[in-house]
């Protein structure tokens, strides 16, 4: 970026463009000729054409909103004077789905293989609660394996996880939410990044232990152990056999090490979180590259958080396998319509305080630079919260878009690894699965450095390709599944984000 380029437009159709610098009012950008009415800051949108009150903004080639008042050339062009206005979608099913090439050469991870034919990037032992209840009591296994030191005879497990949340109970036994967090315990319970699960209830909750695990088969390796606290005798003999199975499990964990495998058994959930105006130009559309990538190899990606693809859901649903694909999405995004309104709530809830001050003005800004991630693969399949994803390719997980809940039901639903980017910044981890953190704009990547495992701020400053930083995304998503460390697992990160999404009422 020279002194003189300092706004981008995206599409020769757009009438804002993006400050890619804090820039002072009276300035005048050379490369577009316009004179800055407002300071504004990078990330943020000017105008570069009259706009009318009641006419739409457009960026991205896409309406973003409808201007609230008369917008100068040069105006700064946020809450003030945007708003999201009417907008209707050309849903086109199935017109734009173009199939990616198939790679010719073939990529391997090292991974551990599990009998169901799965493949984990991690290999813990997890302790998995079915309601709130058992929480503390799972924790306490765990910390008493650590300070026996369970695991030094076993240097194949990445350690113990704890599993608590904050439902189970105080639910209907047969409604949406209770298949919700069914599906949600028995994805976990699958999961290939857990080398055994140890499966603890309190005995007289709504989630009972005997339905998750009655009648079939949960863990084709045999490495499932289950117990209630009620039936075992309290909390201190529950730890006791809990270490017991525990240490059990482990000798059987242990014997699995890393193969080579191919990366199509990698699955990744993709992410976005603390989005700001960068978003949209830097690390989503290198991720969208880093996705194509991996499915051109065989692999599979995530996209979810269905409340934040609204207005931009017709961009999906062209590139949708087939028209049923893309019906299937159009009635989640009905689903959350109808589920918003009985909330009392609204779909252009977002974007966040934080999103706003980073640039982002409406749902529909927001959702179109969101959907950047998911690249230009064709649309498989739509899948519901934490359901088991079967097809490969690039498919859609419906989900909220509140970011520990959307990445458990990711996880729920298979995912080995998960790749979150964020313009803001985002602490967080989400054991099993390591997650990859992507910056969008270099100066928080600076700040917050020991956190953020890749800048595409560079993309802006440097002028790194796109396709550049795609790959090197991709070549991340094979060295962490290959056991290369997150900065997240390096800070320890993942011990309070397992966050089921809860559905109806709390009795």
């Amino acid at each position: 970026m020279t002194q003189d380029f300092r706004l981008l437009t995206l599409n020769t159709q757009d009438n804002i463009a993006v400050a890619l610098a804090d820039i002072s009012a009276g300035e005048t950008d050379e490369s577009t000729g316009v004179k800055i009415l407002e300071s504004v800051t990078q990330g943020h949108k000017i105008a570069i054409a009259e706009i009318s009150a009641g006419q739409n903004v457009i960026r991205y080639g896409q309406t973003i909103g409808q201007a609230t008042a008369d917008i100068a050339v040069g105006e700064h062009v946020h809450v003030q004077n945007l708003g999201m206005g009417e907008h209707t979608q050309n849903y086109a099913h199935a017109s734009e789905a173009k199939p990616l090439e198939v790679a010719s050469e073939e990529r391997t991870f090292n991974g551990f293989h599990r009998a169901d034919g799965r493949v984990g990037t991690r290999n813990y032992l997890g302790i998995l609660t079915s309601v709130n209840c058992s929480g503390s009591v799972a924790k306490f296994i765990a910390e008493a394996a650590e300070k026996s030191g369970l695991l030094d005879d076993f240097p194949n497990i990445d350690g113990i996880v704890p599993i608590a949340h904050g439902t189970g109970c105080g639910m209907s036994g047969n409604n949406e939410g209770y298949d919700t967090l069914f599906r949600t315990l028995s994805g976990y319970a699958q999961h290939p990044n857990f080398g055994g699960i140890l499966l603890i209830g309190l005995g007289c909750e709504v989630m009972q232990i005997s339905d998750l695990v009655g009648g079939r088969e949960i863990r084709a390796d045999g490495a499932l152990r289950y117990m209630t606290i009620q039936q075992t005798g309290g909390t201190r003999k529950t730890i006791e056999k809990g270490l017991d199975e525990l240490r059990s499990m482990a000798a059987l964990a242990n014997t699995a090490t890393r193969q080579p495998a191919p990366i199509s058994h990698l699955m990744v959930g993709m992410q976005c979180g603390g989005s700001d105006g960068y978003s949209g130009i830097t690390a989503n559309p290198a991720l969208g590259v880093a996705s194509d990538l991996l499915v051109r190899h065989g692999g599979t990606t995530i996209l979810s958080e269905t409340s934040e693809i609204y207005g931009a859901e017709h961009l999906l649903t062209r590139r949708a396998a087939n028209v049923e694909v893309g019906e299937k999405l159009i009635e989640r995004v009905r689903w959350w319509e109808d589920y918003t309104a009985r909330n009392k709530g609204e779909m252009d809830n977002n974007p966040s305080p934080g999103n706003k001050r980073g640039g982002l003005t409406t749902i529909l800004e927001k959702s179109l630079g969101a959907v950047a991630k998911s690249g230009s693969a064709p649309l498989t399949d739509v899948y519901l919260f934490g359901e088991k994803i079967e097809k490969k390719g690039f498919v859609f997980m419906d989900s909220p878009g509140f970011d520990p809940c959307s990445v458990t039901g990711q996880i729920a639903s298979g995912a080995n690894l998960i790749v979150f980017t964020t313009g803001r910044g985002s602490v967080s981890g989400y054991m099993p699965t390591p997650c990859i953190k992507v910056a969008t704009n270099s100066e928080m990547y600076a700040r917050m450095s020991e956190d953020m495992d890749i800048n595409c701020g560079d993309i802006v400053s440097e002028g790194v390709s796109l396709q550049d930083k795609g790959e090197e995304i991709y070549e991340m998503f094979i060295s962490i599944a290959s056991g290369e460390q997150t900065k997240s697992e390096d800070l320890g990160f993942g011990g309070v984000e397992f966050v089921p999404w809860q559905i109806g009422a709390v009795m």
